[in-house]
């Protein structure tokens, strides 16, 4: 089996993020001792934000540079990892009340007509069925249904909706929030998570 882990933060080691999506990875191998992992830092080696060049390319004209080239041969890698990976592990923090632009970038190569979905007389049909998808989501405050801000949550909504589209059906959030809340709160938050990462049903 082959796993793809990805990361977005851009906060080093100190991200807790990365530290739950590490833990994920941990468990999984642990449970599947032939699994091939493939590891992507999105922070370290961002993937370009989609332009116009971009478009124009993906439509048959010729890139007019060294670097476009380069970036288009890093987003077809991405979209074949994706399509070869049958479990993903993906590091998800909120900033501002969304997901980083590094992972935005990343979602925009893989969401791609005829590869990852296709429309259809019904409607859109994903494509990416099969897979399994966990994310290690870090928020600094409570966005759950019986929070204050629940409508403010645009970053696991956002994930829940996409990778749907595509076709995903089993998908598994391990959360830590409210970390900047208060040291207490941050504490009990990260030993929560990471307990829920540890247990995970592989």
């Amino acid at each position: 089996m082959n796993l793809l882990h990805i990361d977005a933060s851009i906060l080093g080691p100190s991200s807790i993020s990365r530290q739950l999506s590490a833990t994920i990875v941990a468990r999984l191998r642990a449970a599947h001792p032939e699994l091939h992992v493939r590891y992507t830092d999105l922070a370290a080696e961002p993937i370009g934000h989609l332009s116009g060049a971009h478009l124009a390319a993906a439509q048959g004209a010729a890139p007019d540079s060294q670097a476009l080239q380069t970036d288009l041969e890093r987003g077809r890698q991405a979209l074949e990892d994706f399509l070869a990976a049958d479990i993903i592990v993906v590091g998800a923090p909120m900033y501002n009340f969304s997901i980083a632009s590094q992972l935005k970038a990343w979602i925009d190569r893989i969401v791609i007509a005829g590869r990852t979905f296709r429309y259809t007389d019904q409607g859109p049909e994903g494509l990416a069925r099969g897979k399994r998808v966990f994310v290690a989501s870090s928020r600094g405050g409570r966005y759950g249904p019986d929070s204050p801000a629940p409508g403010l949550d645009h970053q696991e909504s956002y994930l829940r909706g996409i990778f749907g589209f595509l076709g995903i059906t089993e998908l598994t959030f391990v959360r830590a929030e409210g970390l900047n809340i208060g040291p207490g709160e941050r504490e009990a938050a990260l030993a929560a998570a990471t307990a829920q990462a540890a247990q995970l049903a592989a």
